[in-house]
């Protein structure tokens, strides 16, 4: 069908960033902002996660009291660009522990949580009570206690049991300390316990508090699921909707997710090539993911998405970087501006409705003041042909670079082929084609050409 395109450049935002709707910080968050808070505060988000090192915090007995490695000044400058601080506990002191110093389980977890033996649960309540009134009342308790000593990552010594106990003295301790304290379950990789054929820790980790007897009256010791998702856009929307139907079936449909990391490194890079690739990708690719994982992500219903992260600080030469500013020299990489743009664009989207088959991903995302933004995507190595047919004669295309172009149409159909994803021999398509981002008010209507026909594309 032939139309007419009028192509104007707006750089105009069609939104604030600075919350969603219903007056929460912004759904979309970056890790340690702080190394850049100026940029960060450009980056448009509502939180970001900071690692808060008991080790550091105390690093030669109880009565130590050192909180430098959370500078103030970073909890000013996020409070100042309205960015959320959520904290992360990790890293046992040597003193604290009768294992091995930084994943050793803290000596006397199994006294009551508010024993002074029991160090893990005097340093919650501490912390927890002192950063009350600098704004910080969230707390990831550890990270990856799925992976397994020896493995890359390792950071966790002790077994399940250890880590639900982790788990529900923190909860007492930070509760008794300030009330208003969320506790977030360890983000997982998922992958480490599905590749040895185990069922995933957190699933395991339900079952183990629905034994608990005084789970129900402490509200099952959590109050949000935390996931680590990386490089195969898919996954996203798997991964989450797994645990959110893992916490229904535990009857905890009132139990947040959130994804605390999600990213896909380059290797790809002229500025940083990489020595060791696990995936073969490229700062485009990169983009493209968080596209992606956004997308799938809000789609599964993950209320809040952290990009992993703003800068990989002092990062040896030819290392895997994740951060969407240059290890080089902290420039703006493309997903600076990618990630930019969805804090921006997507911030107070209320609805999405997906759509998949074997050739393509299309998305439609509701947003508060009425508008609808189409997003999609190709999910096999060959492309594929749509027609975006629209209620009105003009719709803004949003780029990866968060540019704006107005286009007008004649018989309101916009066409386009979408490129082909992202495939190599030994992965796979594990990153779809570069998304088509189509935003406009009104009805929509999308049709794919496939060797069979004219096929209309359905929402769900």
């Amino acid at each position: 069908m032939k139309r007419l395109l009028i192509v104007v450049v707006c750089l105009l935002v069609l939104m604030p960033a600075s919350a969603q709707t219903d007056g929460t910080p912004n759904r979309f968050g970056v890790v340690e902002g702080f190394w850049y808070p100026e940029l960060a505060c450009d980056l448009g988000v509502g939180w970001e996660r900071i690692i808060f090192d008991w080790a550091q915090h105390q690093p030669t007995g109880p009565d130590d009291w050192h909180t430098l490695n959370v500078d103030d000044r970073w909890l000013k400058a996020a409070d100042a660009c309205d960015r959320e601080v959520v904290a992360i506990f990790k890293n046992t002191p040597a003193w604290a522990t009768d294992g091995t110093a930084g994943p050793g389980v803290p000596r006397g977890l199994y006294l009551p949580y508010d024993d002074p033996e029991n160090a893990w649960g005097q340093f919650v309540h501490k912390t927890a009570a002192y950063y009350a009134s600098r704004g910080v009342s969230r707390f990831i308790i550890w990270n990856e206690p799925d992976i397994e000593p020896d493995v890359y990552g390792f950071e966790f010594e002790g077994d399940l049991e250890d880590y639900f106990r982790l788990l529900k003295v923190a909860y007492l301790a930070a509760k008794s300390a300030n009330p208003a304290a969320q506790i977030h379950l360890a983000g997982t990789t998922y992958w480490h316990d599905v590749n040895e054929g185990r069922t995933p820790f957190i699933e395991r980790l339900l079952d183990r508090i629905d034994q608990d007897p005084e789970a129900q009256q402490y509200d099952y010791y959590f109050d949000v699921l935390s996931l680590h998702i990386y490089f195969r856009s898919q996954t996203v929307y798997d991964l989450v909707r797994r645990a959110r139907t893992a916490l229904d079936e535990h009857g905890l449909q009132h139990k947040a997710v959130w994804i605390n990391e999600t990213n896909a490194a380059p290797t790809d890079d002229p500025d940083w090539p990489v020595d060791r690739p696990v995936y073969d990708l490229d700062l485009a690719h990169q983009s493209e993911f968080l596209v992606q994982s956004a997308v799938l992500g809000l789609a599964a219903g993950a209320e809040r998405i952290a990009v992993y992260k703003l800068y990989d600080q002092a990062l040896p030469p030819a290392a895997e970087s994740f951060g969407i500013l240059s290890p080089a020299d902290a420039s703006r990489r493309l997903a600076f501006t990618t990630w930019q743009m969805i804090a921006t664009q997507f911030a107070d989207v209320t609805e999405v409705e997906l759509a998949q088959t074997s050739t393509l991903t299309a998305a439609r995302l509701h947003h508060a003041n009425g508008r609808f933004t189409l997003v999609l995507w190709a999910v096999d190595a060959n492309g594929t042909a749509v027609d975006i047919t629209l209620s009105e004669n003009k719709a803004t295309l949003i780029g990866l670079d968060n540019q704006f172009t107005i286009v007008q149409l004649d018989d309101n159909v916009y066409s386009v082929t979408l490129a082909a994803a992202h495939c190599t021999e030994v992965d796979g398509c594990f990153i779809g084609g570069t998304p088509i981002i189509l935003t406009t008010y009104g009805d929509v209507a999308i049709t794919e050409s496939t060797p069979t026909g004219v096929q209309p594309i359905t929402f769900n």
